[in-house]
C-alpha cells in the first residue's frame, strides 16, 4: 500500500487556509457581540438618563451638588 505524502507546501497551505477561516469566523463573531452589546448600551443609557439626578452648581460656595 503506497503512502500518499504531500509536500510541505501543500501542508503549510492547508494550515494557512484553516487558520484564515478561523480568523474570518472570529472576526464576524466580535461584530455580531459588539452590535449586541451596542444595541443593549443604547437601551440601558436612555432609560437612565431619564432618572438620573443632574449636578447643578450653588452660587454661594461655587461646588455642584445634587
Amino acid at each position: 500500500m503506497p503512502h500518499i505524502l504531500l509536500s510541505p507546501l501543500v501542508k503549510w497551505s492547508f494550515a494557512a487556509l484553516g487558520g484564515a477561516m478561523v480568523v474570518q469566523w472570529v472576526v464576524t463573531e466580535v461584530k455580531r457581540v459588539n452590535e449586541e452589546l451596542d444595541a443593549r448600551r443604547a437601551r440601558v443609557r436612555i432609560r437612565d438618563q431619564e432618572r438620573r439626578p443632574t449636578l447643578r452648581r450653588d452660587p454661594v460656595s461655587g461646588e455642584f451638588r445634587l
